[in-house]
């Protein structure tokens, strides 16, 4: 799990696979909460409520696993109906950065 860039990511609907693709993880602040955005062993795409950690400190895991990235942006999480394809407009795109 990185940490959340300072910077917003400049990046387009049609861009945010190829870049999760690539980086595997990214930040997503949406209606005042943090979500993170992640792969698990470059297999299955999920995503983390940042407000929430698990015994090892890690983010919980607020939506099914999908082994398709395309497929992800269409999954409920958060518990709602939200999905990363709904919410993408209002939302805000941070890097997920290794700390140092």
């Amino acid at each position: 799990m990185g940490m959340k860039a300072g910077d917003a990511l400049d990046v387009s609907f049609e861009e945010l696979s190829t870049y999760l693709l690539a980086k595997h993880s990214v930040y997503m602040d949406v209606d005042g909460s943090s979500y993170y955005l992640t792969d698990v062993n470059d297999s299955y795409w999920r995503v983390q409520d940042t407000s929430k950690l698990n015994e090892k400190g890690h983010y919980v895991d607020c939506s099914e696993l999908v082994s398709s990235v395309f497929d992800f942006f269409d999954v409920p999480f958060g518990g709602g109906t939200d999905t990363i394809s709904s919410v993408f407009d209002r939302a805000v795109f941070y890097p997920s950065v290794t700390s140092a």
